[in-house]
């Protein structure tokens, strides 16, 4: 049985809460396993807000005053996004276990939605405005890799052991392999980011570090030390060259596998699954038990995979024709996809992100 509905108690700007509340904030990321994800610490979005993004939050409590459930979020219009949109991988309420809050409750100061494509099944309250769900992968490496390889398909064991003979003619070819499984550089950082462009503008996506908040964002997680929270650089280099490297977000014994890059001058030796299995035989010494691969149907997320987990995609709304409208929009694009024009109205898609 869940607890009593909350009800909105206030809605503003992120540096109004006190310092008990951000206590709650630490104490229910913490006690509820379903929200042990980076994406749910008040670490992320105090770097977000630092970045110069503008966070809002919703803070919920019950009658007497206890506060039950916060929501970071921001403002575009009418409509709420979960803080750290779009880059978000993990959303939704922060609330106790077992506690509920009334989505539409949530819409205050004048909102007329909130949008989400990431929602964790925390909130049954929720499920009337879930369009779509969608898998999200990822790594159980309690006990290194051997635990990791214990527990993985056939198809990751394969892929592991021919990462582990890519290094050894990594090693033969360019020089000695190092891996570096947390490291604070700017100027290694700064070069991830432009691997990561790079891959973009050769793959027609969106560029998400177009903005340059969010570069900056990057560099304050990776800055951040907190026992508790904080980014992780992570490089594989063979003689001079950096190979491949990964930018994520730890919380706990989770971490959040965000931003992987390789060059592709060697993408013949597979760097990304030599990198992939380093941090895997890291993981114990970071104190790492849980590698989140993030949404999506990737062939080296479904390989390397040893569970996953749910993330819906809606919007909440009392407003019919928002509802209405949205899906249409949501319809005519799965139409679309399934036609057999699909593939070449997705290259026109990328051709014009990049364009523009």
């Amino acid at each position: 049985m869940t607890a009593q509905r909350s009800s909105v108690l206030r809605v503003g700007p992120l540096e109004m809460l006190t310092a008990r509340e951000l206590e709650t904030w630490h104490a229910m990321h913490a006690a509820n396993p379903q929200l042990d994800s980076p994406y749910f610490h008040p670490g992320f979005a105090q770097a977000v807000q630092a970045s110069g993004e503008d966070v809002r939050v919703v803070v919920c409590a019950t009658g007497d005053g206890n506060v039950e459930s916060l929501l970071a979020f921001h403002r575009h219009r009418s409509r709420m996004r979960p803080v750290g949109w779009p880059g978000a991988d993990f959303q939704g309420p922060v609330l106790g276990a077992g506690t509920t809050v009334d989505a539409l409750g949530l819409l205050a100061g004048g909102a007329k939605s909130f949008e989400f494509d990431h929602l964790v099944e925390a909130c049954p309250d929720f499920e009337p405005w879930v369009s779509s769900r969608r898998a999200s992968p990822y790594l159980d490496v309690s006990g290194g890799l051997d635990g990791y390889l214990g527990r993985a398909s056939r198809s990751g064991k394969d892929n592991m052991g021919q990462a582990r003979r890519r290094a050894a003619k990594a090693e033969r070819e360019l020089g000695p392999v190092r891996f570096d499984a947390d490291v604070v550089d700017a100027q290694l950082l700064d070069r991830v980011i432009e691997f990561k462009r790079a891959q973009y503008r050769a793959t027609g996506a969106a560029d998400y570090f177009a903005d340059a908040r969010r570069r900056d964002l990057l560099h304050l997680l990776m800055r951040t030390r907190d026992s508790s929270f904080g980014g992780v650089l992570s490089t594989l280099h063979a003689g001079p060259h950096l190979l491949a490297a990964h930018f994520g977000i730890r919380a706990g014994n989770v971490l959040h596998w965000w931003f992987p890059v390789y060059d592709p001058d060697f993408g013949a030796l597979s760097p990304g699954w030599i990198l992939l299995r380093e941090l895997v035989s890291a993981a114990p010494g970071l104190g790492i038990t849980r590698i989140d691969l993030g949404r999506g149907d990737d062939e080296y997320k479904r390989r390397a995979k040893t569970g996953e987990t749910i993330v819906s995609q809606g919007m909440v709304s009392g407003n019919s024709m928002l509802l209405a409208a949205r899906h249409v929009k949501q319809s005519s694009l799965a139409v679309a996809k399934a036609s057999p024009i699909g593939p070449r109205l997705r290259t026109l898609s990328r051709a014009l992100r990049g364009r523009h």
